[in-house]
């Protein structure tokens, strides 16, 4: 067996990419989407794939890896399952209250979230542990049992359990937990001490109701999917990929599936970060954009920035994850007129059903349609011709903003990609500018179908000088699942104060975490010389709210580490908030251990250096519209699959290859580097 494949499953299309480790190759397969049940897109996408690469066999695979997005959107569309949820007397609505912090304080018509448990299933139970872990009222397991009779009578499916301060003392948790398997072992269940064992109830809280509500669905659909792909003649293990970059196998994500949050968006990441560290760019900015959104992340030294959590739809999910910053704004977001006469683009998405008015279902104009009408995008086919469109359906589309608003086609068009590009410069600032670093020091990489169209557009409103785009982005997620280890993470709240004399203290934070990293190894089989862990330190000044996370370099704990622990500090919190407070007592909030197996990877393959004439991957000329009042100018088209390294190439020109197409705007220069990225130095905007 020599053939590995990662599946990418998006909102329009589903990435199949396989690597053959015998010659080395990529190879990429493209299927739209089956919003009803994705596994039907990944056993036809990789059918296709193994068909293409020549009439191999499913059993040929030695290593299947997916990253999926059925638990995010049972999430957004609320089709989770009746969860119930027990905790301690007196915190029932708590999931209700949240915070006395808003995100939009002075508006009296701000709907909040609806919670994922109706009130009549959050039951209390007596009990109570004090904040030194010490129990102050024993669990009354009279009240576990009839609350759990309640909720199975009731027919709910999962149920959560948050007691207060578990994260200190999980025996209650625990007992509960084993009373619900007596008392109605068909539910699925969460406990937060398992799922999350950290301060601040309310995000615990929330956290572990999400696990609850999404639960049963991820396990399902993970378990078919299992079923699907060995019954086809899989013989390994599959994997899948979880917010934090790394993959586990099927079963271990079954268990806490409010780690696959961010599954889809999170290895394109991660494979973009290796391939452009080996290219001579460890600092850079990522830019996925699919047909239903954008992701942002932002790497520095070749590592991706990791982030405790995140807030989604206005619930707070607490999980190690990629600061990933994502926005509506996608291939197939839908251009429409607000009540002021004003051009917007999505949220809204024609998405993979009906799609973009030029795939023949829809009548709404999308950004597809835009650089269809432009002629940016190829305006008879897709996919190198699997998928063919309709202009003039894209033209009428068009032409349907253009009108109310006085404008010609053109310009409309130009208009909705200068929206579109407007909302993406937007989401790049949240994860670059507000937190202390500058776009212009970073290489802009994009990827997903739609990325290197926008590239050139986006990096002008940014002043970003550089882009880089891999060899195969329009499948960068799915090939970026080849590129990833095994990895989980453990974690645990234990504030203590950061200096020389609380040494031991902080040792002591580390030690449990270490054991658990030690069985986990174990449990999954990773060999010794594969085994690695990174740890972090939340930090905070004492008095503080909020605390920022610190790495902590290979190497024993130490006086000469806890020095460079609190400078660490200091300056990311010169760089965040602007200033530091060296005589501030600084301490530790939360301890962090990132345990990762190491996985086998796609060796990425370097080429000789050719000349720079690239004329002989000219395949055609076709007229494309980059400013209304020039019309259409006659531009080159290369096709990606012919240029060499070496090759370089000025704009206005359209590089096209099977899963994406890469615009040069005029002014732009390009360059192939050995590992065939196409390197391009932007013009002025």
């Amino acid at each position: 067996m020599s053939l590995r494949i990662g599946v990418d499953t998006g909102g329009t299309f589903t990435d199949v990419c396989g690597f053959d480790d015998v010659d080395g190759r990529v190879h990429v397969r493209k299927v739209s989407s089956t919003p009803d049940d994705p596994g039907r897109a990944i056993i036809q996408g990789v059918e296709e794939l193994l068909a293409q690469i020549g009439d191999r066999q499913i059993s040929e695979v030695s290593y299947f890896a997916h990253g999926t997005t059925v638990g995010t959107n049972a999430l957004l569309t609320g089709r989770g399952v009746k969860t119930g949820l027990i905790t301690t007397k007196g915190f029932r609505d708590l999931l209700e209250l949240g915070r006395g912090r808003r995100p939009d304080m002075y508006d009296a018509q701000a709907d909040k979230p609806t919670p994922f448990v109706a009130r009549r299933h959050r039951l209390e139970v007596s009990e109570r542990v004090r904040h030194t872990g010490v129990v102050e009222t024993p669990l009354n397991e009279d009240e576990v049992r009839a609350a759990v009779r309640f909720l199975k009578e009731d027919g709910v499916d999962s149920i959560a359990v948050c007691l207060l301060y578990s994260y200190l003392f999980a025996d209650h948790e625990q007992r509960v937990g084993e009373i619900i398997q007596e008392e109605h072992p068909e539910a699925y269940v969460s406990l937060s001490s398992d799922v999350l064992p950290e301060f601040r109830e309310f995000e615990r809280l929330s956290t572990v109701a999400t696990n609850s509500y999404v639960g049963p669905v991820v396990y399902r659909y993970l378990a078919r999917l299992r079923a699907t792909l060995a019954e086809n003649g899989l013989r390994v293990v599959p994997h899948v990929t979880q917010s934090n970059g790394g993959v586990i196998p099927f079963q271990t994500a079954e268990a806490i599936p409010v780690r696959l949050v961010l599954s889809g968006p999170s290895t394109g990441v991660v494979g973009a970060a290796e391939i452009c560290a080996r290219a001579g760019f460890p600092e850079i900015i990522t830019f996925d954009m699919g047909g239903t959104s954008s992701d942002i992340s932002l790497v520095q030294g070749g590592r991706p920035k990791v982030t405790a959590g995140m807030e989604l739809d206005g619930r707070p999910i607490r999980s190690p994850m990629l600061d990933i910053h994502t926005v509506g704004a996608g291939g197939g977001s839908i251009g429409w007129i607000d009540s002021g006469n004003h051009l917007r683009v999505g949220p809204q998405s024609a998405g993979a059903f009906p799609g973009p008015a030029c795939y023949g279902n829809g009548e709404e104009a999308a950004v597809t349609d835009a650089n269809v009408v432009l002629q940016m995008l190829n305006p008879e086919y897709l996919l190198n011709g699997q998928m063919k469109i309709d202009r003039q359906a894209s033209v009428k589309a068009v032409e349907r903003l253009a009108t109310p608003l006085g404008l010609s086609i053109e310009e409309a068009a130009l208009g909705i990609l200068r929206v579109v590009t407007a909302n993406m410069a937007r989401a790049i600032r949240v994860v670059s500018v507000k937190r202390g670093y500058d776009p212009r020091d970073y290489a802009l990489v994009p990827f997903g179908g739609a990325g290197p169209l926008h590239a050139s557009r986006l990096a002008r409103e940014l002043g970003m000088r550089t882009i880089v785009v891999p060899e195969v982005p329009g499948a960068q997620s799915a090939l970026g699942l080849l590129m990833t280890d095994v990895r989980t993470d453990f974690m645990r709240t234990q504030i203590t104060p950061v200096s020389v004399d609380t040494l031991p203290e902080l040792q002591k934070g580390f030690a449990p975490l270490e054991k658990q990293a030690d069985a986990w190894f174990e449990h999954e089989g990773i060999e010794e010389a594969d085994r690695g862990t990174m740890r972090r330190l939340e930090l905070r000044y004492a008095g503080q709210n909020f605390e920022l996370a610190v790495e902590l370099p290979d190497g024993p704990l130490d006086e000469h580490l806890v020095g460079r622990i609190v400078e660490d500090f200091h300056q990311a919190h010169e760089r965040v908030y602007g200033y530091r407070s060296p005589q501030a007592r600084l301490e530790a909030v939360t301890f962090r251990l990132e345990a990762s197996g190491r996985a086998a990877h796609v060796e990425l393959r370097e080429d000789a250096l050719e000349g720079e004439d690239a004329t002989a991957a000219v395949v055609g000329t076709r007229a494309t519209c980059f400013v209304p009042a020039d019309g259409y100018i006659s531009v080159p088209v290369y096709d990606r699959s012919l240029l060499k390294p070496g090759n370089q190439i000025s704009g206005p020109a359209i590089v096209e290859q099977m899963d994406t197409t890469t615009i040069l705007l005029p002014g732009d220069t390009c360059r192939v580097d050995t590992l065939r990225n196409l390197v391009i130095h932007t013009g002025e905007k």
